[in-house]
């Protein structure tokens, strides 16, 4: 069983940054995919960032250039650096963990095996 916690989160104006961190514990494995998905109310989850034990990261095309997906194996956590926030980076972002490589399909939510309880980014103009 793994435990996956984030924070971090909070409001900024439009143009700021924030920095998530997603702890995990229990059986961890560094060998494995992690990734951030984010929900806004009325919506889907959607794939934010993923990264994989090789650090190869991938994006989602509306983040890419701002967000940064990081990982450190040494202690097991997660990060995303966001910057140039926007209104529409409103969500609740959530850390997820799987057995084995991100792969092409990195973005859905079903490969997923274990995820954290959320943290909430509200960006206002």
């Amino acid at each position: 069983q793994v435990q996956l916690v984030e924070s971090g989160g909070g409001s900024v104006q439009v143009g700021g940054s924030l920095k998530l961190s997603c702890v995990a514990s229990g059986y961890i494995y560094s060998r494995r995919c992690m990734a951030w998905f984010r929900q806004a109310p009325g919506k889907e989850r959607e794939g934010v960032a993923s990264i994989c034990s090789d650090v190869t990261t991938t994006y989602a095309d509306s983040v890419k250039g701002r967000f940064t997906i990081s990982r450190d194996n040494d202690v097991n956590i997660l990060y995303l650096q966001m910057n140039s926030l926007k209104p529409e980076d409103t969500a609740m972002y959530y850390c997820a963990i799987r057995t084995g490589a991100c792969g092409d399909a990195w973005y859905l939510s079903s490969r997923y095996n274990d995820w954290g309880q959320g943290t909430q980014v509200t960006v206002s103009s």
